[in-house]
């Protein structure tokens, strides 16, 4: 799992495509549904207090952040933890297509922090996994808010169904792979057979076999999951509300806290409902997507278009530069600290893991 093994034609191509599609969205789509120079007149009029506390939710979710993988992996600091996704957020986030180089990353900070291979692949697989059914699941709610709230815009209920047969397809078969091996094996077969039209035409799934894999991945994620599920759960959800709180005060500030402005219930439907764009796996960190479709969600809820859009800005930057900064700070501390580690020769004694929670291990 490493970056030397990934295919760099590929991955420059698909960066390219990526940065081409955030420049036409954001150049092209979005002053179709918004208005930059409405955002930048509606931002005049932000006071002080409105800004002190953006920052102060920005704070807020740069905390959260932290617990996704110490609740998925026992015994890891909390500092290294939030070292661990936020070096990750910079490189998965802050360069297109480079996802696949985030995850090496996080192995090789995981094995550098004394985590054995098997519970790091089980960690990063289980972090992954329930980002996806969180990010699936916020549609969903989005959608009965609108239903319970009455905000009008019920047209865009369609996204929330479409949410909500892919979450309930993806955790259907997580679980039937998680409660035995005889039904992961059996999950196995039919993925094999599901993809066999496609082998002829395919050459990279020609001898595919998906059964081997999923047996693998029950064995390694049972275990965690079965422990750690509620904690992971909680962790990822609190990730995204606090995300979704630093959309609201800025909206809400722009808008002016003294003035009716957009109901905490619209924004949440507007926010939940745009996550479908994370999805779409053309720009990092659904950088433009998510953007676009919030301002349209927003507008179409009743807020205004300089408001939404000056608001859909301002949540950008500020849950988005604060992470790049200090992951790509974290990712050179971790890089210097990894490699003294490398170069210091080997004690007679054992060396003490992170997990452990040896006095010998770096807080």
């Amino acid at each position: 799992m490493s970056p030397g093994g990934l295919d760099k034609k590929k991955s420059i191509i698909l960066g390219v495509v990526g940065l081409a599609f955030i420049v036409i969205i954001f150049w092209k789509v979005i002053p179709q549904i918004g208005s930059y120079s409405e955002a930048a007149t509606a931002l005049e009029t932000m006071t002080t207090s409105a800004m002190a506390l953006i920052v102060g939710c920005v704070l807020l979710y740069l905390i959260t952040y932290g617990f996704p993988f110490k609740a998925a992996t026992p015994g890891l600091k909390y500092w290294r933890s939030q070292q661990l996704n936020q070096a990750a957020f910079a490189i998965s986030n802050g360069v297109p297509g480079g996802g696949a180089v985030g995850l090496a990353v996080q192995f090789a900070m995981l094995s550098t922090f004394g985590v054995p291979a098997t519970s790091a692949t089980a960690a990063i697989t289980a972090v992954g996994v329930w980002s996806t059914f969180v990010t699936l699941l916020f549609p969903v709610c989005g959608v009965v808010t609108v239903t319970v709230f009455g905000v009008s815009g019920d047209s865009h209920a369609a996204a929330g169904f479409i949410g909500l047969a892919v979450l309930v397809a993806l955790v259907v078969t997580f679980v039937l792979v998680m409660r035995s091996e005889i039904l992961a094996a059996k999950v196995g077969v039919l993925a094999n057979r599901l993809v066999g039209p496609f082998r002829k035409y395919i050459k990279a799934i020609k001898d595919l076999d998906l059964a081997a894999p999923i047996i693998k991945f029950r064995a390694d994620m049972y275990g965690l999951l079965k422990r750690r599920w509620a904690a992971l759960t909680a962790a990822q959800i609190c990730v995204s509300l606090t995300q979704f709180l630093i959309l609201y005060v800025a909206l809400r500030g722009i808008e002016g806290w003294d003035n009716a402005g957009t109901s905490f219930a619209a924004a949440f439907a507007a926010f939940a409902i745009s996550q479908l764009g994370l999805m779409i796996p053309i720009t990092p960190g659904g950088l433009g997507t998510v953007d676009a479709a919030m301002i349209a969600l927003l507008v179409g809820f009743g807020t205004s278009v300089g408001d939404a859009t000056a608001a859909a800005l301002v949540w950008r930057a500020a849950s988005f530069i604060p992470q790049i900064l200090i992951g790509v700070i974290a990712l050179v501390a971790w890089y210097r600290k990894a490699g003294q580690a490398l170069a210091k020769p080997t004690s007679a004694s054992s060396p003490h893991s992170v997990v452990s929670g040896q006095p010998g291990s770096q807080t």
